[in-house]
């Protein structure tokens, strides 16, 4: 692994295939990852009508959303877009919903082709699961923006139900004691019991199945699972550790993210 410090704010390296930035603020990191995914959203519909892209619903991504959506090139109007995943069980306008949140950020803000939201109130989340993979069947992913939890979870895929090789697209999952923490520890909820213990989650394989991926995480409390993301073995005990088997995708942190790294 060697780093390459492309200006006074960005180190570069590698690790595998995936490609990782390293940035001063979450703010300078939230615009550079903006600016590379509106020049791909750019690229792409040069070459074909309309693209479909998986949003995450995170405090970590805000930097970046907010910088997207004010990037007046982008052509919303060939966009479907689609989120990664959603607790099951919340009230319909809770703001803690992934589509929720992703909402008030980037689906109204926009004039997207089409918005494909996870239903987690539905009455058979597993009929809700069938129904958004055939979604995923039907819209072959181009995008996918996503970050890492604190556990090393991609999606709602944290390390006791993660499955590199998962027969599934979308699945109903239950929550990680330290994934349903990290929901408290950034103020979605007041306390752990508030947090729901099931989720509907796009799949690891489904996500692979994206052209790019786009990852950022910014903020001290992403530093480990940061770290063993980039050294530990490739394993669904840091689901986040396949990234560096893809081509194509890109990992942006700030110095605090990357603070445990050498």
């Amino acid at each position: 692994m060697s780093y390459t410090e492309t200006n006074t704010n960005v180190i570069t390296f590698t690790k595998g295939m995936l490609e990782v930035k390293i940035f001063h603020t979450r703010e300078e990191m939230g615009k550079e990852a903006a600016v590379d995914v509106s020049d791909t959203i750019r690229q792409l519909l040069n070459e074909k009508e309309e693209i479909n892209m998986i949003f995450a619903a995170a405090p970590s991504q805000s930097d970046f959303m907010k910088e997207l959506i004010a990037d007046k090139r982008i052509r919303w109007e060939k966009i479907n877009a689609f989120h990664m995943d959603e607790y099951i069980g919340l009230q319909e306008n809770a703001p803690q919903g992934f589509g929720n949140f992703l909402r008030d950020r980037i689906f109204d803000k926009a004039p997207f082709k089409s918005v494909h939201y996870i239903n987690g109130r539905a009455e058979d989340p597993s009929g809700e699961c069938d129904r958004y993979a055939g979604l995923l069947d039907r819209y072959p992913v181009d995008i996918v923006c996503l970050g890492i939890g604190e556990n090393g979870h991609i999606a709602f895929n944290d390390p006791p139900v993660a499955d590199f090789k998962d027969p599934e697209l979308v699945k109903v999952v239950k929550l990680d004691m330290a994934c349903r923490q990290q929901q408290v520890n950034e103020n979605l909820f007041t306390g752990i019991g508030l947090v729901p213990t099931h989720a509907i989650t796009v799949t690891i394989p489904a996500l692979l199945k994206a052209k790019y991926m786009f990852c950022m995480v910014p903020a001290k409390n992403k530093a480990e699972a940061v770290y063993h993301t980039l050294n530990n073995d490739i394993s669904e005990e840091c689901p986040a550790t396949i990234l560096r088997t893809k081509k194509d995708a890109v990992l942006y942190l700030d110095k605090e993210s990357a603070s445990l790294l050498n």
